[in-house]
């Protein structure tokens, strides 16, 4: 059920007439008729392709020439149902009454609007992008969850129903489910993509992100949406990479680790200089303070809403909420200052070991079996606790087929950076 569908070459083929949109349009609606049934990766939606079709039709009308199209002129994007998208109810997997969650387009994707694109419609999501998770199954094994809560808009972009979609990641959301299907996943540094307009799950650390199947493509996304994007000239040099060694890199899986060891061999023999050294020896504090701070800013973003739709909550939501009143203030406080202390202390170990790139598992392991769950975000949450930015890389895949990730952070605000290395560390891989 995978299918190519890179976002640079999309963008190429549509601008340039090599096919219309119309065209584009048609070939999307008989890959979803083929392959939406058995992954269920799109909020379901009764006149989705005369809406699209009425939007391509006003694009051409208003951009008949090549030479006046935007970026993203005619490339269909999925987008994550808790962003708010005008004319399109939000529902955040939820069965809260979409009307009690309405609220304006959010900025990014009126940015990727205004940029050409068109709205392939409302990707599924975990309950309030957190552990509850919806239908949607892994392309490459059905049987096999896609991760989460970004689950929809990673396994719609690698089946190929749309060659960019749109995730958040509170603790792994975006990194984890696009290793889990084989794709890339951007995260940039917190704050640099604005959340207006998407439902939070915990405001002091949602990030915006998103996935695609190629860093050519990821590029493209990152330079429109992230606050001024400054562009560089293609890199020259290749970056010195660290592994982080101690308890946060033995939390993965005994085939995660083997793997990711194979991906650091595999880098360098490409040329990459690697540095290990020591971090996170603190990591089991880190994955604590981060997670209470999650609960109790959930808790409190949802309080109006539970308190009048305690029904439309499902178990594992109820249990955020209830834990999350439990933390006190100080915890709060203490979170919110380990987040500034870890993202010094990361800089400071760059610094001192001469390091440019931290590398690491995307995930403890490959997707596990079954979609009750949606897989542990633990080696994820310290770059988001730290709001680095990321991006998620396709790094083969297991025996049995299911795809692997590497997870590469730069320091905060370098997004640009990340970008550029990223394309030869991804061909390297």
């Amino acid at each position: 059920m995978i299918h190519d569908a890179p976002l640079a070459t999309t963008i190429d083929d549509l601008r340039r007439d090599r096919v219309s949109v119309d065209e584009y349009l048609d070939t999307v609606e008989s890959r979803v008729d083929a392959v939406e049934p058995n992954i269920e990766s799109l909020v379901p939606e009764e006149d989705r392709w005369s809406r699209l079709r009425a939007a391509a039709a006003d694009l051409q009308s208003r951009f008949p020439e090549p030479s006046t199209r935007p970026p993203l002129y005619g490339v269909p994007i999925g987008v994550k149902d808790i962003f708010h998208v005008d004319g399109l109810p939000t529902r955040a997997g939820s069965d809260v009454p979409p009307e009690a969650l309405a609220g304006e387009e959010s900025t990014a994707v009126r940015t990727l609007r205004e940029a050409g694109a068109l709205i392939l419609g409302k990707t599924v999501t975990a309950e309030f992008a957190y552990f509850e998770p919806g239908p949607t199954r892994n392309p490459h094994d059905p049987a096999h969850t896609p991760g989460g809560s970004s689950s929809g808009s990673a396994a719609a972009v690698a089946a190929g129903l749309c060659p960019f979609a749109f995730g958040t990641q509170t603790i792994g959301s975006v990194t984890r489910p696009a290793a889990f299907c084989g794709i890339v996943g951007v995260k940039p540094s917190f704050g640099r993509i604005s959340t207006d307009g998407v439902i939070p799950c915990t405001p002091s650390v949602d990030h915006i992100g998103f996935f695609t199947q190629d860093t050519a493509g990821a590029a493209v996304g990152a330079a429109l949406l992230c606050d001024e994007w400054r562009p560089l000239p293609a890199p020259r040099d290749r970056p010195t990479l660290g592994v982080p060694e101690g308890p946060y890199l033995r939390q993965a899986s005994d085939l995660g680790l083997k793997s990711f060891e194979e991906h650091v061999s595999r880098l360098e023999r490409a040329g990459y200089d690697v540095e290990r050294i020591d971090a996170f020896e603190d990591i089991d504090g880190i994955n604590s303070r981060h997670n209470r701070l999650v609960a109790a800013e959930f808790a409190l973003t949802h309080e109006e809403w539970y308190g009048e739709y305690p029904g439309g909550y499902a178990d594992t939501s109820v249990e955020l909420l209830r834990e999350g009143r439990e933390v006190s203030t100080a915890d709060v406080a203490a979170a919110r200052r380990s987040r500034r202390r870890l993202r010094a202390a990361l800089h400071d170990r760059m610094h001192d070991a001469g390091i440019d790139l931290w590398i690491s598992p995307s995930a403890p392991g490959p997707a596990p079996e079954g979609i009750d769950a949606t897989g542990d975000p633990v080696m994820n949450l310290p770059w988001t606790h730290a709001g680095l930015p990321t991006v998620g890389l396709p790094a083969g895949t297991t025996d049995d087929g299911l795809p692997l990730g590497l997870q590469c952070a730069a320091p905060f605000g370098d997004d640009e950076s990340l970008l550029a290395w990223a394309h030869d560390i991804a061909d390297s891989l």
